[in-house]
C-alpha cells in the first residue's frame, strides 16, 4: 500500500503515521482523511503493532483544511456550494472525513498524537481523535473557524474537556499552547519542544509491552462509555451544522470578503470584535 499524503513505518511494536505535506503545513487535502483511515486499519490488522503514533512532517502537526484556497476561490468548491445549498452534499463529504479521522479513536490499539508547531482547525480534529495528546509546550491547538465558517465535526472538545471548557474553545475559537492544554487536562504532557519525542517515547514504552488483548479491552470499555453518552449523535449534529456555518449569511459574507480582499483580511475582520456581515439581522 502506498500513500500520497503521509508516510507509514513500523518499528518495535509501534506504527508511526506521519502527515507529509510539509510545504503546505500538512494541510488536509483530498485523500488525506481516507489515507489516515487506511493507515490506521493497516496498523490495527498488524499483530506486531501495539501502539500507533501520529505526527507531522516539517514545521508543524497539521494546519487543517486549506481554508485560504477554498475561501478565496470563485465558484463552487468542496464544502462551499453555490446557492441554493444542498445540505446533504456537505453532510456526505464531511461525515466521511469525520469517520476517517475517528478511525484513530475506534481502532483497537492506543493512538498518540505527537504535536509540534500547530494542530489547528481540522488539524485539531485529527489530534483529538487520538487517545492521547502529547504537545510541545510551545505547540498550539484550537479551532479558529468556529468563530465563523465552521464547526468541528468530530466535536471531541466536548468529550475531552467537559461543557464549560468545550464551550470556551468552540465559541471563542481560541488557540492555546501546550502548557495551557496540559493545565486544562486536554494534553497528557507538554514538554519542551526538544524533549517532545522523548516524552512520547516514554508513553510508548509503557504501552508497547501491554498485551494487545488488554489494550483492546480497556480501550473498548472507555469508548463504550462515550458511545453511550451519544458521541455519534453529537457528531451528526456537528457535521450538519458545519455545512450550515459555511452557508449562513455570515458564512457567505466571510467567503465574499475573502474573495474580494483575501483570506487574511477576512480573518482580521472575523477576529476584530466588530459586528460582521453588515446588514445581517442579529
Amino acid at each position: 500500500m502506498s500513500f500520497r499524503t503521509l508516510t507509514y513505518d513500523t518499528n518495535e511494536r509501534v506504527a508511526t503515521i506521519t502527515l507529509s505535506r510539509p510545504d503546505r503545513y500538512n494541510a488536509i487535502g483530498e485523500g488525506m482523511p481516507r489515507e489516515i483511515r487506511e493507515a490506521v486499519e493497516r496498523a490495527d490488522a498488524d499483530r506486531d503493532v501495539h501502539v500507533i503514533v501520529v505526527r507531522g512532517d516539517g514545521p508543524g502537526f497539521c494546519g487543517g483544511y486549506d481554508l485560504k484556497r477554498y475561501a478565496e476561490a470563485r465558484g463552487e468548491q468542496h464544502g462551499s456550494q453555490e446557492m441554493p445549498w444542498d445540505p446533504t452534499v456537505d453532510f456526505k463529504l464531511m461525515w466521511q472525513n469525520t469517520q476517517d479521522f475517528m478511525s484513530l479513536w475506534r481502532c483497537h490499539k492506543p493512538t498518540i498524537a505527537q504535536v509540534h508547531g500547530a494542530a489547528v482547525a481540522g488539524g485539531s480534529d485529527i489530534a483529538l481523535c487520538c487517545d492521547f495528546l502529547v504537545m510541545a509546550e510551545d505547540a498550539t491547538i484550537g479551532y479558529p473557524p468556529a468563530r465563523v465558517w465552521g464547526v468541528p465535526t468530530p466535536s471531541m472538545w466536548v468529550y475531552r474537556l467537559g461543557p464549560q471548557m468545550a464551550k470556551r474553545m468552540m465559541m471563542t475559537g481560541d488557540v492555546i499552547d501546550g502548557r495551557q492544554a496540559l493545565a486544562m487536562g486536554l494534553a497528557l504532557d507538554a514538554p519542551p519542544a526538544d524533549e517532545l519525542e522523548a516524552a512520547v517515547g516514554r508513553l510508548v514504552e509503557r504501552l508497547q509491552g501491554i498485551p494487545r488483548n488488554q489494550l483492546m479491552m480497556t480501550k473498548l470499555v472507555v469508548n463504550q462509555a462515550y458511545d453511550n453518552m451519544g458521541l455519534q449523535n453529537t457528531q451528526m449534529f456537528a457535521t450538519f451544522f458545519d455545512g450550515v456555518a459555511r452557508h449562513s449569511p455570515e458564512g457567505l459574507w466571510f467567503r465574499e470578503k475573502a474573495q474580494e480582499e483575501g483570506f487574511k483580511k477576512a480573518v482580521e475582520a472575523r477576529d476584530s470584535g466588530e459586528v460582521i456581515a453588515p446588514g445581517v439581522s442579529k
